[in-house]
């Protein structure tokens, strides 16, 4: 066994075995089969049939594990136990000993957990870049003023609201895009107004710009009753104005 030169003996005391049961669930938990009593271990001069002896712990958690096997002659070494595992597979044999002459390189596995028994200090810890999703931005607050304003607004559609008071329904003007215009312009979108007998004078029309005075109010608009499609306004319209005045269309 003097040609095997790449094999660590161990350094001190190690775990050895105290019955069958415990031999048979460390072997299993390393992957190889529980039903041999002897492994294959193999470098590029030379194989040889191995016994397991024991194992090594290390790790903070002493949840990593070194396996101690005996050679013929009676002399032990350390092993990882994929690097073992990896050895009783006949592919093992070929790969490693048609290329002399380079000294054998741990498998992926046994190097990855090298890895993480390194101490945290000697590490290169690379941060990974957070990809943040963007918050949807919730729909600014508006302000109504309490004072009667300057609108500008545009004929939506002709709808019907419900009246409890005589249990009728009343004709209604929409209108989108509407603009309090002052220093500080507020969006609001859409509001509706009662068809009056002012309104009805100008004729108007879907469509149609109008400029106007009026005070505004939150006040959602009650869907009508039994109403003809041509009369159904499928948006909320949750602003009211009231009195529209000063009316110009254009």
């Amino acid at each position: 066994m003097s040609e095997l030169k790449t094999i660590v003996p161990p350094k001190g005391d190690f775990v050895q075995f105290e019955n069958t049961d415990e031999y048979t669930e460390k072997v299993k938990e390393w992957g190889l089969p529980a039903s041999k009593s002897e492994y294959w271990y193999k470098d590029r001069k030379q194989q040889s049939l191995v016994t397991i002896k024991g194992y090594e712990v290390y790790g903070q958690d002493h949840s990593g594990n070194t396996i101690i096997i005996q050679f013929e002659d009676g002399s032990l070494g350390c092993i990882h136990p994929a690097f073992l595992k990896e050895m009783q597979s006949a592919s093992f044999g070929k790969i490693y000993l048609s290329d002399a002459g380079e000294a054998p390189q741990a498998p992926a596995a046994i190097q990855s957990e090298k890895k993480e028994q390194e101490p945290a200090a000697a590490k290169k810890t690379v941060k990974k870049k957070e990809t943040k999703t963007p918050k949807k931005e919730s729909p600014k607050k508006v302000v109504l003023p309490e004072d009667k304003v300057h609108f500008t607004a545009q004929v939506k559609q002709f709808a019907l609201s419900w009246n409890h008071f005589n249990e009728e329904n009343d004709e209604v003007v929409v209108l989108e895009n509407v603009t309090i215009q002052q220093e500080e312009k507020i969006e609001i979108g859409l509001a509706w107004c009662s068809h009056s007998k002012t309104l009805k004078k100008w004729e108007l029309s879907p469509g149609d710009q109008l400029e106007f005075d009026g005070k505004i109010v939150k006040k959602k608009l009650p869907q009508g009753k039994d109403a003809e499609e041509e009369f159904l306004i499928e948006e909320a319209v949750p602003y009211k104005i009231n009195n529209p005045s000063k009316i110009q269309k254009s």
